[in-house]
């Protein structure tokens, strides 16, 4: 891709799939592969924070014991054996399995209400959430790492690849085929970190495509039709009258590809060379503010009152 040793990476999202050992061959390549915990210090996590008052911590509760009634019909329920020997003892429980949902899925049918100390981590969540969100559409080059799911509900990456091609169309966003990677992922899984001229070649020329023409046709025949967001053109976007499309470029259906955005409203047009207009009458303004110079004979006549005057007080 043509990126040096020395980039900075940031890795954006809550969670790695695999955890960091899945990042040890890129921190081998990039040294400075960063994200919000070693960026940023606590002390400016917490200001992001804000002030909290204290929660008492969830104090884990080992489970009621069974009465000798409830371990008798458990033992009837539970048919003939090969030998009538008593249950075995319960084994103990520890505080890492009561954590989760899986700490409730396998005695209770309903999910309980969550605690407060639940409710402000889910609100940390989304606090780190926003700021990943910030850095990656303010990115100088971003690379989604899992978009389009099919399901119909945005997605991190997805909205951040629609802001990016909303605010600025000529930034660096990567669009790559998830196929296309895996097949290219299969051909060198016996040699991963040792891969063949050829083979670099290959990803470097998907990865250009996907950042020209090609990648964003095809972000907007696959991601639009599920998620308005992640490819909101030209829908949410106009063009001025005085720019006229010589040559629009229509895909198979005859549909026009991109380049068929409507005409910017009037009002839009009016709003904008008002502010051009207002933009050139500032300076004169300000000019007329500066205050204006005193003739000669007053600025004497002052001065000579302010010496013969011995009483007066130059704080009144």
């Amino acid at each position: 891709m043509g990126y040096p040793s020395n980039t900075i990476i940031y890795v954006a999202g809550s969670q790695t799939f695999g955890g960091q050992r899945l990042l040890i061959p890129l921190r081998a390549m990039f040294a400075n592969v960063v994200d919000r915990t070693s960026l940023c210090s606590k002390t400016e996590l917490s200001d992001l924070v804000g002030p909290e008052t204290p929660l008492p911590p969830d104090v884990f509760k080992m489970p009621n014991p069974k009465s000798e009634e409830q371990l008798k019909e458990e033992w009837n329920r539970a048919g003939p054996r090969p030998r009538p020997l008593p249950p075995p003892p319960d084994r103990p429980v520890y505080q890492h399995e009561k954590e989760g949902w899986y700490a409730w899925i396998t005695e209770n049918d309903k999910e309980p209400n969550p605690s407060p100390m639940d409710l402000r981590m889910q609100a940390h969540r989304l606090l780190w959430d926003a700021l990943d969100y910030i850095v990656s559409v303010e990115a100088d080059a971003f690379f989604p790492g899992f978009h389009s799911d099919g399901s119909r509900w945005p997605d991190f990456s997805g909205l951040v690849i629609g802001q990016r091609l909303y605010e600025r169309a000529s930034s660096r966003t990567y669009r790559p085929d998830r196929k296309k990677i895996a097949e290219l992922f299969n051909v060198i899984r016996d040699d991963m970190f040792h891969p063949k001229r050829s083979w670099i070649l290959l990803a470097r020329e998907h990865l250009n495509r996907s950042l020209s023409e090609e990648g964003l046709i095809r972000q907007s025949l696959l991601s639009k039709p599920t998620s308005f967001l992640s490819h909101p053109i030209p829908e949410c976007s106009c063009r001025i009258s005085s720019v006229e499309i010589t040559k629009p470029i229509k895909g198979k259906d005859g549909r026009i590809l991109f380049g068929g955005e409507p005409e910017c409203p009037k009002w839009m047009q009016s709003a904008r060379a008002e502010k051009a207009r207002t933009n050139e009458t500032e300076p004169a303004e300000d000019e007329n503010d500066v205050p204006e110079q005193l003739e000669p004979d007053v600025i004497s006549s002052l001065t000579s009152l302010i010496d013969h005057d011995e009483e007066w007080d130059p704080n009144d």
